[in-house]
């Protein structure tokens, strides 16, 4: 295959995804409610059909920029809540979200973390975080497996019993592993693929419910 051939079927692959997501109602209905993403629509499926929020106050969103996950938090508790989010990139500032702006695999943004929830547990964890890619299959794979066993060390610290955690999850050889290891924290491991997910991603969604006593 030459180059050019390759050019060609790039610049192809470029514009069918454009037009995907210009033609895409989850990306124009963001746009109109103002949503930073169309993710907020994963998000508020999943409480439609599960009611995640239901008496939460507290939420840690992990790799949370741009920040449609937080908005649909922060929706959803209310003046009376609190929604801390981190992530390795700056985003805009979002009106009454806590952003900690820093590495989560890195000791000295969890201490953060930990701080501005004053070392209490929480009601939720959500995580729609996706690891850096290198293109090498087997790297990628070990890299979010890595990520999700972080967010659910996380949930297993500091999230109250009974409560829920949300973590975004690609298909491929470590799946079953993390299915098996959110099953030992949590009384109910559902798998869930939201309408607003592209039915071409290998994304899904673990929705781990009720929260064992540790």
């Amino acid at each position: 295959m030459t180059d050019k051939t390759v050019k060609i079927k790039k610049n192809k692959s470029i514009k069918a995804w454009v037009h995907q997501h210009v033609n895409d109602i989850y990306v124009n209905q963001a746009q109109k409610v103002g949503y930073r993403s169309r993710a907020a629509y994963k998000l508020l499926e999943i409480d439609e059909q599960e009611n995640v929020f239901h008496n939460v106050l507290t939420v840690v969103d992990l790799g949370c920029a741009p920040g449609s996950w937080s908005q649909v938090s922060l929706q959803k508790v209310g003046d009376k809540g609190r929604v801390v989010g981190v992530d390795l990139l700056d985003m805009q500032p979002l009106a009454n979200l806590n952003f900690i702006q820093g590495d989560f695999t890195e000791q000295i943004t969890l201490d953060k973390l930990l701080l501005s929830i004053e070392h209490r547990k929480v009601d939720l964890v959500i995580s729609d975080m996706a690891p850096n890619l290198s293109g090498i299959k087997g790297v990628d794979q070990a890299r979010g497996a890595y990520l999700i066993e972080l967010v659910l060390d996380f949930a297993k610290g500091y999230l109250k019993t009974n409560g829920h955690c949300i973590i975004k999850v690609f298909h491929g050889s470590e799946f079953d592993n993390l299915v098996k290891l959110a099953r030992t924290l949590f009384t109910q491991v559902l798998i869930r693929k939201p309408d607003a997910s592209r039915s071409k991603s290998s994304e899904t969604y673990l929705l781990c419910k009720f929260k064992k006593q540790l």
